[in-house]
């Protein structure tokens, strides 16, 4: 469980981070990379990639609802299929970044359990 929080912790640092200078697909790269560096199992890779992405894009995006853009995204919910309902435009752009980390993660730890070594038993007959 300390890997996952470590992992998890990482991912949002630097996607939060790279997201301030990069476009906002630096996240796969990201946690693609962590991922793989971290050698998390499949489930917990696939899980810290959308919690650490998702939050890394939550955390801003509120943020800046709450004190600045709350008409822009208001409108930019106009232009979509929302109803106009920023908060769910919030909602849906957070969960589709987390999504994406989620899925970087995950071929980052498929990735290292298919390039490891695996310890085979040789039996002699």
């Amino acid at each position: 469980m300390k890997s996952f929080a470590l992992l998890t912790l990482l991912i949002l640092v630097f996607c939060g981070l790279g997201q301030l200078l990069l476009p906002w697909w630096c996240i796969v790269p990201i946690c693609f990379l962590l991922a793989a560096w971290r050698g998390a199992s499949g489930g917990l890779a696939f899980l810290a990639g959308l919690l650490g992405a998702g939050l890394s894009w939550w955390v801003p995006a509120i943020w800046l609802h709450q004190y600045g853009v709350a008409r822009l995204a208001a409108r930019l919910a106009m232009l979509l299929p929302l109803g106009g309902n920023a908060g769910l435009l919030l909602l849906l752009s957070g969960l589709i970044a987390g999504i994406v980390g989620g899925l970087a993660a995950l071929s980052g730890a498929w990735g290292r359990q298919a390039l490891a070594p695996k310890a085979t038993s040789v039996s002699i007959q």
